[in-house]
């Protein structure tokens, strides 16, 4: 399994564990071909959770990490013999799609695919639906773990810290338990069909709503300012905000889980358990702050 030191690949591994399986964690870089090798030998099934997750890297890292190893570690698995492959994209890779909730159908519009990030994304996934691998797309994932932190890890921790005061009114994520993407990686690595994606997702939300639940979880004022989409543009032009973040919040990022739900019978909870365990952490990552 790649990234199970990750946040998302943590959980996973330890879903997995706890069901009876041998996962193989050894830290390999993604493109050591003879080391993958050496490591998948003998492996029934790879689970490929690693990726460069974040909206200020170098293009050339996102290209090496996010392509270059997934093209490394499909022609590893080949190698092997290995008869399952488990990859892990993200749903940004079938949506949004403007004025309706997006599906396994869906594709991001175009102007999307010029942040480095959801390009590489979306490019590695056609890799490894090209190579017959069961994909997982999960939505915005939350709950304890998220250390470093992934992009929403910081955003939930600039809310809990009161660092975030408004939103952008346009825009709204679809948030789920970050135990139940685990839960949901296992059940397509069960039953999931090669060449096929399965949205692993919980609750669609306004982006104001979010930070209100995160803000009152964090015992801070909720944020109130309803920041336009042209001013955000104008604020990431000046350099005070993520331009490919703010690209990213042209429209609401919402997406349905039905797939799964029928096919690989995926039940995710409630999410506000898990964003009171993510703003928990991240307050005592800030010291309480």
């Amino acid at each position: 399994m790649s990234g199970a030191t990750g946040f998302v690949g943590s959980h996973v591994a330890r879903e997995l564990r706890e069901q009876g399986a041998e996962v193989r964690d050894e830290r390999i870089d993604l493109l050591d071909t003879a080391g993958l090798e050496r490591v998948l030998d003998g492996c029934e099934a790879v689970v490929h959770v690693a990726a460069l997750y974040s909206y200020s890297a170098p293009v050339a890292d996102f290209e090496r990490v996010n392509v270059g190893g997934t093209r490394t570690i499909l022609a590893s698995a080949r190698a092997r013999g290995v008869r399952r492959f488990l990859f892990t994209s993200t749903a940004g890779t079938c949506g949004p799609v403007p004025g309706t909730i997006a599906t396994e159908d869906d594709e991001p519009p175009e102007w999307e695919l010029s942040v480095p990030y959801k390009r590489t994304k979306v490019e590695s996934e056609r890799l490894a639906l090209a190579a017959g691998a069961v994909v997982v797309n999960p939505t915005t994932p939350v709950g304890e773990g998220d250390s470093k932190p992934t992009p929403t890890g910081q955003m939930i921790e600039d809310v809990a810290t009161g660092r975030i005061r408004g939103f952008v009114a346009t825009t709204g994520l679809n948030v789920v338990d970050v135990r139940d993407v685990a839960r949901g990686h296992a059940l397509a690595l069960e039953h999931g069909e090669p060449g096929e994606r399965y949205l692993l997702g919980g609750v669609n939300l306004p982006l104001g709503e979010l930070f209100a639940v995160i803000a009152d979880l964090a015992g801070r004022e909720r944020p109130r300012l309803r920041v336009p989409y042209p001013v955000a543009v104008a604020a990431a032009k000046a350099g005070f905000a993520n331009a490919d973040e703010v690209k990213l919040a042209r429209i609401p990022m919402y997406f349905s889980s039905q797939k799964a739900r029928s096919r690989l019978g995926y039940e995710p909870g409630p999410v506000e358990p898990a964003l009171a365990r993510a703003t928990a952490e991240a307050l005592k990552r800030k010291g309480g702050s």
